[in-house]
């Protein structure tokens, strides 16, 4: 299935498609990484990192490393396609990863 055909569906589902297309923001990366529809293996970034565990040095890695680490995990641990390094979804990501920092 299509990922941004997927993405969509999360968005009307959570009803943060009207903010979601005005700017990147936590609770659509939120949304994102507890989603199971983003890759085919039935998991979701949280299945991984449930409340943010193993997140806590995400501060040593500047956003284009980042993004890269994102997109790697979204391929190999949820058989997902990767997303563009400009999208609005990779970016709500970030921000939503960011959180979890301990040197903020």
């Amino acid at each position: 299935m299509n990922k941004s055909i997927i993405v969509v569906g999360i968005l009307l589902m959570t009803g943060l498609h009207a903010h979601a297309i005005e700017s990147p923001s936590l609770a659509l990366g939120k949304t994102l990484f507890e989603s199971t529809l983003l890759g085919t293996k039935g998991r979701s970034c949280a299945t991984c990192h449930t409340q943010g565990k193993g997140l806590d040095m995400v501060g040593d890695f500047n956003d284009t490393e980042l993004k890269d680490i994102i997109n790697a995990c979204l391929r190999d641990a949820l058989g997902a396609k990767t997303i563009s390094v400009e999208a609005q979804e990779m970016n709500a990501l970030v921000g939503y990863l960011r959180k979890f920092q301990i040197n903020q």
